[in-house]
């Protein structure tokens, strides 16, 4: 349990939101099983993945290929729910923001990045274990332990392919 003066201090000035924001992000797989990293003013140059906002009436599954194909140009295939995390007022991000990050692991056969150039300024593509020698976002970094956990790859389970199962 935390303690009141373990909490983040909130001033009514630095409170803008009303409630925490749904974000959805992509850790995306190419056919060489390489991720794709995209590097963000938002995030101090961090390295960090596409995504964003989930639009109301929009599922989840429907979010993330929308943000993916806004930021960086590429059509994905969703596979599975890899990760959920909160940040609240986390200091790598631009503003203060309480978000709830829903990250998927994505699968593009193509590997041409077209970037928006409003959210994403740079990208590379990098083996999954690479990407701990780049600067990442503590967010991002936790996707990528959770991926490589799982061992994604062609004996893993298509959830989302069963009818049965909806995010």
């Amino acid at each position: 349990m935390t303690s009141p003066d373990q909490r983040p201090s909130l001033s009514k000035a630095s409170i803008t939101q009303v409630f925490p924001e749904p974000t959805v992000g992509a850790l995306i797989v190419n056919n060489e099983g390489k991720i794709l990293l995209a590097r963000s003013h938002k995030w101090f140059d961090r390295y960090t993945l596409p995504g964003g906002h989930i639009e109301v009436g929009e599922t989840m599954v429907d979010a993330v290929k929308r943000e993916v194909k806004e930021e960086v140009g590429l059509d994905v295939d969703v596979v599975d729910l890899l990760l959920m995390q909160e940040a609240i007022f986390a200091p790598e991000f631009y503003k203060k923001k309480h978000f709830i990050f829903i990250d998927f692991y994505c699968k593009s056969k193509d590997k041409q990045v077209k970037l928006d150039q409003k959210e994403i300024q740079d990208y590379l593509w990098v083996y999954p274990g690479a990407a701990y020698n780049l600067k990442l976002d503590s967010f991002t970094r936790k996707t990528i332990d959770r991926y490589l956990e799982k061992k994604h790859g062609s004996s893993s389970v298509d959830i989302l392919q069963d009818p049965a199962v909806r995010l």
